[in-house]
């Protein structure tokens, strides 16, 4: 039977928490827009064998047997998340890097979308970046979608919105598309929001404080009627802004719904089409309570950039 049409899922799976956490967003995902869903295990090559041939040959063996009962395991675990056996592709892969190992197997698959869990150290509710969703962090060509820990118990029954968290700057528009393109393939409302960070050391009882932000603001609201107007016809799309001290704190004074997702740019000193997290986006990704998008950096155009320096 013929995969179906339209979005193409690679989810990295491991048997513990941060691969259930991962199957479960990227089932809803898969449920909502209908999508093909790959399923990878990553396993080490074995180490040179010291002694006979044979017992090189077990442990790959071995290595093997545990990556395919892993993608077994998840297999079923779809199954009982209401995603057609279908849709569903089954791949063991080998490479000394599990990242890296993904990002060969997105590109054999034709992936549009990886979707990773969070390193077990992290916050319950919280996206921690372990070694696997770096490498897919610095170097993915397609979006790179993050589930925060803990998120497999406390997933919603569907997704209710997408929010860019965006500025404005001229390798925007590849990305914006991108972004908008899912909240399209998913049916979803769009909400850009722009965090206006007030300098360090900027208080009220510098003269003029206030109105340094007052400026901020109006000019991060013409940039988001700016791209209000990039995003494609169909789409709902509300406008916000945000002001505070700091990423996190000002983040977690914006509202979130149950099935929010947050999109957040990459580097735009990264490598051209690839995901690339900088100082800023990484401070969202660590902030965000619901999963984050990290979308590729585009090509840029023509127009001015906002605050790179803070910004990248």
């Amino acid at each position: 039977m013929s995969e179906p049409k339209g979005l193409r899922l690679l989810v990295g799976y491991s048997p513990d928490d941060r691969g259930e956490d991962a199957l479960a967003l990227a089932a809803l995902v898969a449920r909502t827009a209908k999508a093909a869903v790959t399923v990878a295990n990553v396993h080490p090559p074995a180490w040179p064998a010291r002694g006979p041939a044979s017992v090189d040959a077990e442990w790959v063996a071995y290595l093997r047997e545990q990556s395919q009962a892993a993608v077994a395991r998840a297999a079923a675990r779809l199954a009982e998340l209401k995603v057609p056996e279908r849709n569903v592709t089954l791949v063991v892969h080998t490479h000394r890097g599990s990242g890296r190992g993904l990002l060969e197997v997105a590109g054999q698959a034709g992936a549009d979308l990886i979707v990773a869990g969070s390193a077990p150290r992290g916050r319950r509710g919280r996206i921690a970046i372990g070694s696997t969703a770096d490498q897919l962090l610095h170097g993915s060509p397609v979006p790179v979608l993050l589930a925060p820990r803990g998120y497999a118990e406390e997933a919603p029954q569907r997704f209710e919105r997408l929010t860019v968290a965006y500025w404005r700057r001229r390798d925007v528009e590849v990305p914006l598309t991108a972004a908008t393109g899912l909240a399209a393939s998913l049916g979803l409302p769009v909400r850009l929001l722009t965090l206006v960070l007030r300098p360090a050391g900027l208080t009220g009882k510098f003269r003029g404080a206030e109105e340094v932000v007052r400026r901020q603001c109006a000019q991060a609201e013409r940039d988001l009627e700016h791209a209000a107007g990039l995003v494609g016809p169909g789409l709902e799309v509300e406008t916000e802004i945000a002001v505070g001290s700091g990423t996190a704190k000002t983040l977690g004074g914006v509202g979130l719904l149950p099935g929010e997702v947050l999109a957040c740019m990459s580097s735009h000193d990264g490598p051209l089409r690839k995901v690339f997290l900088g100082e800023s986006s990484g401070k969202i990704v660590r902030a965000a309570g619901c999963p984050v998008l990290v979308l590729p950096r585009g090509p840029r155009g023509p127009g001015p950039d906002r605050d790179r320096a803070d910004r990248s």
